[in-house]
């Protein structure tokens, strides 16, 4: 037999000196390619040693493992229904596998073939255009066989519609690798968010010494970094993941002169990566650039004085050390007005009036020494303003606003006033807490809103340790940039990661047709004739190599899978799985579960692995999450992620998708 052959030749060096050991029977499966678990292997080689008193195995009970491991029973029952006589899939068979179970209808001999060379790892069986069980146990493990749709990790969406049409991975306080107090600022930070795809970065920048400007939380015990460091960084790494334009969010609470620093930084590091003119020189917008005309360029999201025409006039002749309060045009003036404290604000300093993000729901309470000196380590010279004070704003340095074209910073104030007054290249931040209270009352003005220009979400500041919101339900309004702490890991993140796994992971995901369409009277609670209801029914067969629970002192645990449907509050669902008692290498459930979607486009679908410690008290052993449009049908193996969303090599879920 062909099998037992290749198999032997393989092995046989190995063995040249007599048996091997755990070691040895590792490095042996790495050179076959076979993902492991050092717990499973090391439990199933004690098992096999157990036998035969000793720490050694000879060939033949190398293959035992090798085969616990590899020749799973669920494959083998594929396999044996289109296998005629159970060892060889001949080309025709397999293009009938092909077709009738993964639902590959334009599966042809050439298909067979590629797949064939591809995985077969038997010579003579290869060459014959067969595939015998060890080919078809490597088809299923392989990319192909992914809940993921291949053609999705590319880009394919239209990329030439304006910016505002587009979902885009956004990150708050990237800055921060821990929390928001105390946490050390660091730039590793920026690489992580960039190398995640993340194209809209958020930098806190504030006075330094030496005429340098600094990043860090303000007000907070974080560490500081130079703006330049980052801005270094941000040059290397910018377009690593995605040749798609990146949003520097500036959170700008610096003077004007160590703007003018950041303005000459920004221009000497990133060079022509930096975007300082409107492509094309136009001046007059009506819209966006897209996303494909901006590619490979950093795009500054600022306050902005004047309009962009002052600003080109002013480019031709560079002296931008006069500042916005020294230019006399009718708009510099509009910017000097005048801010109202209201009664929950906390005492501002001025050079916080410059920040993007508005200070009733992100102020959080400092408390560096004594919680009541909170208001001393702010301002000790000036008593804190009365409730009906005036605070002049401060300045804007010309040359760091006339940076700021596609992407300028402005107050939002009403959705009213927004349509009537707002351009479209300004962008408003809203907090999480108001931008919540919007979706429940005015979510058709919301997505109105949303469909004209871009918004980003940011989460509140009280939320000391970074933890996150649920990003759903702003997207579910078509919210572009619904910023997160990338460094905080949880479901929220891995709803974002599993959402811009789409369209090649390039950070930009085209928003549905209902949340583009400037008439559009879809809301997430009346979502009307804008979609088409989708039933989804998913076989959870068995599980591989998962994790083995933190408590299990071998291999064990007793897992259960969670499936869980993200979207418009009508498709929020969850089911849960049966629990598998001490089993985490191969686990069985054979369960169906079905869902009806009313709106697939926005949905998404979580696969989430506990091992069920008590009856109160579950462990997260792992989880893949991803857009419900990306699923896969036909036999599929689900990758497992850990909570800082990396993958588990060795571990996967096997299921049925299908849906109509």
């Amino acid at each position: 037999m062909d099998e037992n052959r290749w198999f032997w030749s393989i092995i046989q060096n190995d063995f040249k000196t007599g048996k091997i050991d755990l070691e040895g029977c590792m490095r042996l499966l790495e050179k076959m390619q076979i993902p492991f678990d050092e717990a499973h292997v090391t439990h199933i080689f004690k098992k096999t040693v157990d036998k035969h008193s000793g720490h050694i195995i000879s060939m033949e009970d190398f293959k035992a493992i090798y085969r616990a491991i590899v020749h799973r029973s669920e494959f083998q029952e594929l396999f044996r229904a289109y296998s005629p006589d159970g060892q060889i899939l001949p080309d025709s068979q397999l293009i009938k596998f092909l077709v009738k179970e993964q639902f590959h209808t334009e599966a042809t001999e050439t298909t067979a073939f590629e797949l064939i060379s591809k995985y077969e790892p038997i010579d003579e069986v290869r060459k014959k255009k067969q595939m015998s069980f060890e080919g078809f146990v490597r088809y299923m493990n392989s990319e192909e066989c992914s809940i993921f749709k291949s053609q999705h990790k590319t880009i394919y969406q239209d990329m030439n519609q304006p910016l505002c049409d587009y979902f885009i991975s956004s990150s708050h306080n990237t800055y921060l690798i821990a929390d928001q107090l105390m946490g050390p600022s660091h730039l590793w930070g920026y690489t992580s968010a960039l190398l995640k795809g993340c194209r809209c970065l958020e930098i806190d920048c504030w006075d330094g010494s030496n005429n340098e400007p600094v990043v860090y939380h303000g007000h907070t015990l974080t560490s500081k970094i130079p703006f330049r460091s980052v801005i270094h960084v941000i040059d290397k790494y910018a377009f690593m993941s995605s040749a798609y334009p990146l949003v520097l969010s500036l959170e700008n609470h610096c003077s004007p002169k160590q703007q003018e620093v950041m303005a000459d930084c920004l221009k000497s590091i990133l060079g022509d990566k930096l975007l300082s003119s409107p492509i094309g020189g136009e001046t007059e917008m009506t819209r966006l650039p897209s996303p494909e005309a901006l590619k490979f360029k950093v795009l500054i999201k600022n306050k902005k004085v004047g309009t962009i025409e002052e600003g080109m006039l002013r480019m031709g002749d560079e002296t931008g050390a006069e500042t916005a309060a020294e230019t006399a045009t009718e708009s510099a003036t509009e910017t000097a007005t005048v801010v109202e404290t209201g009664a929950e604000t906390e005492d501002i300093s001025e050079s916080e009036l410059l920040s993007d993000e508005e200070t009733d729901d992100t102020t959080p309470i400092y408390r560096s020494k004594s919680p009541s000196k909170r208001k001393g380590d702010r301002r000790t010279s000036s008593p804190p303003p009365s409730k009906k004070s005036k605070v002049k704003k401060p300045k804007i340095a010309i040359a760091l606003s006339d940076l700021v074209v596609y992407t300028k910073s402005s107050k939002f104030v009403s959705f009213e006033h927004s349509l009537t007054n707002q351009k479209c290249y300004e962008n408003n931040s809203i907090g999480e807490a108001k931008a919540r209270k919007f979706v429940k009352t005015s979510a058709k003005e919301f997505i109105s809103h949303t469909t004209r220009f871009i918004t980003r979400i940011y989460p509140r500041g009280t939320r000391m340790t970074s933890s996150n919101y649920n990003p759903q339900e702003f997207w579910n309004v078509g919210c572009q940039m619904v910023a997160l702490n990338f460094q905080t890991p949880g479901t929220q993140m891995e709803l974002q990661d599993g959402k811009f796994l789409d369209n090649g992971g390039c950070g930009y995901v085209l928003k549905p047709e209902f949340l583009r369409d400037r008439n559009t009277t879809f809301t997430p609670k009346n979502v009307g004739a804008y979609s088409k209801p989708m039933s989804l029914s998913i076989r959870l067969i068995s599980g591989h190599q998962l994790p083995p629970s933190s408590l299990s002192k071998t291999n064990k645990a007793d897992p259960l899978v969670q499936i869980e449907i993200y979207g418009v509050p009508e498709d929020q669902a969850k089911k849960k799985s049966s629990v598998v008692k001490s089993n985490a290498l191969c686990p069985k459930w054979n369960e169906t579960f079905s869902f009806n979607i009313q709106v697939p486009e926005l949905a998404m679908i979580r696969f989430c692995v506990e091992d069920e410690v008590s009856l109160v008290n579950n462990e997260f052993l792992g989880q893949y999450t991803l857009p419900v449009l990306s699923l896969n049908t036909g036999y599929r193996n689900i990758p497992l992620l850990t909570r800082d969303g990396i993958k588990i090599e060795s571990a996967s879920l096997f299921a049925h998708v299908w849906y109509y």
